[in-house]
């Protein structure tokens, strides 16, 4: 077996879930347990503890408060849990998205932890913190018309196609984030009913939690209220009815409230209007964040499930994740990540910002360096555009704070090497520069009161163009934090004018309608700038029984995806009186380029959302749902996730046109390769580039690909792949806490605040 065959093995080894793959350490702690992430293998025999917030010396011993991701065929890891406990450590959650629990164990007992079978994967409950760390105004709008002086925001009619308005209704979008206003008018229907229809805060539970969470020698992962784990069920009606807002200061951080109102904001009472891409869609508040927009990755995961086991009750086909967690593990191994994955497989859009670390201290473009979740191939991982406060879309450009790609986090392999993820993101940009949107504020009290951000930095309010009337005070923020629930507005309108769209087949849509900006290559902009109009014309042209289809097994590769009698809408959009081509350009793979009509005239099975392919490894994901009971139906409520190795199978049907080979081989000194303008490439596709896939793309003998020709040496995205030339290249980038609060909010004044207004 050559070296090639032996290691790929190895990685969908790792990817069934066996624990001697995992992780991710120093050399020293590698050496004896490659299960402990390097973070915290840095704290096992450490003279002083680091000055995280995951661990703490408790009467002495030095403990640590980690995720343990679990091989382990009972949900609900029982053996484990007891294991813990006998370390005299503490259980806290045991996670349905992920084969994982969260707790606190002795930094002395990892290695013994690490040495069970059961135990795939030990990392810390790092940090998480939201991703925008600029503030902005420019426009989303397709057809807004304000002057270059005039700060727009993310109202748009871009959501029409002929007569028929679509802006998301009946379609939820889950927030997790730092909360949301939901009295501000902005998140209120015409009527003044509140849109936002359920409220859970996980920073307030995790708080419950005794001394701070660091009790020892306690188990509540069973007391954590979950749909499956209530003995009578609850009904709709009950549940509604416990998740109605009640918080009087639902966010004091001001973050997930600006974010709601881009994805879902209806502003259109006052000038400038503040609408967001949906505008009639349902949102649901999951707090993660707290008052300082930090967090931490257990309650991330707990609001991932908490999604999961409510999306079909109440149709949350969206979630939007702007903020970010380090990301040095593997997406085979990452908490976050997985969690992420199990909550497409279930159905839902996930959208998360690529982040903020596009340029280093001094001023240095930056190559890898994205967080988790950005980092997961399944996820649609945005990046920002910088409008230049015109609704023009000739003039965009990508925002130089905007993280650029591949993903760069790792996992060594028993036999010393290292498996570099190196996936192509950002899947795609929208605007997220100065970008207006509401102000939170404390209850019936005039913002900035009640609105840390806009307490601290005054010129967030200042300049909106608006008379910061109580309920509906506006703010400016940006970075990619406020271009990625552009896209999930996006996606809550394309499920609207198309119930039966897949996860993937939506990235897909949004991908190939894209507008790639000029000068701008494929790590820096993905597919290109979001452009709605066209993505909602290709939407309707396909069959809205996908996923139902797809469900019952009578979807195979290769049937026709088209409605009845629609044909493909032209490749072109016109926007503000502004015509431009799509950029047609889908990413498969994590590490190919294709595009053609059969991605959307035909079925092509990486539209599954069980299916994650990433270069030579493909994953099954298989949702579990609790039984029928009396007050639940079956097929409702997740109870479990398993993930497995992919079957042999077919990835992409023949005629699908390649277009690894337009682009060549990387350079960033001849723009090729990743560095290729994705203006350059799309301009090849329309003039008849690419290679069909005469034989498609399999998925053959368990672990490797087939790709019906030989294009071994075209893969855009190898596993020596190095990016050198003079640019700075993030390896295993770990987003430090004090670098995810960028704002400094100890020190307002300090040069991490220079670009609070933005770029120009």
């Amino acid at each position: 077996m050559s070296h090639s065959r032996f290691m790929f093995k190895q990685l969908l080894t790792i990817a069934a879930c066996v624990g001697a793959l995992a992780g991710a350490g120093l050399a020293r702690a590698q050496a004896a347990n490659p299960k402990i992430a390097s973070d915290l293998a840095a704290v096992i025999g450490a003279p002083t503890l680091p000055p995280v917030n995951w661990a703490a010396s408790i009467n002495g011993p030095a403990y640590a408060k980690v995720l343990i991701v679990a091989n382990d065929s009972d949900p609900t890891l029982a053996s484990l849990r007891q294991a813990i406990l006998a370390q005299g450590g503490s259980v806290q959650y045991v996670y349905l998205s992920v084969r994982a629990l969260a707790g606190v164990v002795p930094v002395a007992g990892l290695n013994a932890l690490a040495a069970r079978s059961d135990v795939m994967t030990i990392a810390p409950n790092r940090a998480t913190a939201r991703t925008a760390t600029k503030t902005t105004t420019t426009t989303l709008a397709a057809t807004a018309t304000n002057t270059p002086s005039t700060p727009t925001t993310a109202a748009t009619t871009a959501n029409t196609t002929g007569t028929t308005a679509y802006n998301g209704a009946n379609v939820a979008i889950a927030v997790l984030d730092s909360g949301i206003d939901w009295d501000h008018r902005n998140l209120r229907t015409p009527a003044g009913k509140y849109r936002v229809a359920g409220v859970v805060d996980f920073v307030a539970n995790s708080k419950k939690l005794l001394n701070g969470g660091w009790e020892l020698g306690v188990d509540v992962s069973l007391e954590v209220d979950k749909l499956v784990r209530v003995d009578k069920g609850l009904s709709t009606a009950k549940e509604l009815a416990r998740l109605a807002p009640i918080s009087a200061l639902p966010d004091y951080y001001g973050h997930g409230t600006h974010v709601a109102s881009i994805a879902a904001g209806a502003g259109d009472y006052q000038l400038p209007d503040s609408s967001g891409v949906a505008s009639n869609a349902t949102l649901f508040d999951v707090r993660v964040l707290d008052e300082n927009g930090q967090g931490n990755l257990a309650d991330v995961l707990a609001g991932i499930d908490w999604v999961m086991q409510r999306s079909r009750l109440f149709n949350i086909r969206v979630m939007n994740l702007s903020l970010a967690a380090n990301a040095t593990d593997s997406v085979l191994v990452d908490p976050l990540a997985r969690a992420a994955r199990s909550a497409v497989a279930s159905g839902i859009v996930v959208v998360a910002a690529v982040g903020n670390a596009g340029k280093d201290g001094a001023g240095n473009e930056v190559y890898g360096a994205i967080g988790s979740p950005g980092i997961e191939p399944s996820v649609i991982t945005v990046g920002a555009s910088n409008t230049k406060g015109t609704a023009a879309r000739d003039d965009d450009v990508v925002a130089g704070f905007s993280s650029r790609g591949p993903t760069r986090a790792s996992v060594g392999l028993p036999n010393g090497s290292r498996w570099v993820d190196n996936l192509i993101k950002p899947d795609l940009v929208a605007p997220g520069n100065r970008v207006i949107g509401a102000a939170s504020n404390y209850f019936n009290q005039p913002a900035p009161y009640g609105n840390r951000l806009g307490t601290l930095f005054p010129a967030l309010m200042q300049g909106t163009g608006a008379p910061q009337t109580l309920n509906q005070e506006l703010m400016q923020l940006s970075g990619s934090s406020v271009a990625a629930p552009a896209v999930a507005g996006a996606a809550a309108v394309l499920l609207q004018a198309n119930p039966g769209l897949t996860p993937a087949l939506i990235k897909a849509i949004l991908q190939y309608t894209a507008q790639p900006l000029p000068g701008a290559n494929l790590l820096q902009q993905g597919a290109g700038r979001l452009n709605l109009v066209g993505a909602l014309q290709l939407a309707l042209a396909l069959r809205s029984d996908v996923s139902s289809a797809l469900a019952a097994g009578t979807l195979k590769p290769g049937d026709s995806l088209l409605a009845g009698g629609k044909k493909l809408p032209a490749a072109t959009s016109t926007i503000n009186g502004q015509t431009f081509n799509w950029g047609r350009i889908v990413f498969a793979g994590g590490g190919h380029l294709v595009s053609g009509d059969a991605l959307f005239t035909t079925f092509q099975p990486i539209y599954d959302p069980g299916l994650t392919w990433m270069r030579q490894v493909a994953l099954r994901n298989t949702v579990q749902y609790a039984p029928a009971s009396g007050y639940l139906p079956a097929n409702t409520v997740p109870s479990a996730v398993i993930e497995t190795n992919a079957t042999a199978q077919a990835l992409l049907t023949p005629q699908v046109l390649l277009l690894d080979g337009l682009a060549g081989y990387n350079s960033a000194a001849l723009a090729t390769g990743l560095f290729t303008p994705t203006a350059s490439l799309a301009s090849r596709v329309a003039a008849g580039g690419g290679q069909p896939l005469t034989g498609g793309f399999r998925l053959g003998s368990g672990y490797l690909l087939a790709e019906g020709q030989n294009l071994a040496q075209q893969r855009l995205t190898g596993a020596g792949f190095i990016l050198s030339e003079g640019f700075i290249l993030s390896e295993g980038f770990i987003l430090s806490e004090g670098f995810i609060l960028s704002e400094s909010l100890a020190n307002p004044a300090s040069k991490a605040n220079a670009a609070l207004l933005g770029e120009p």
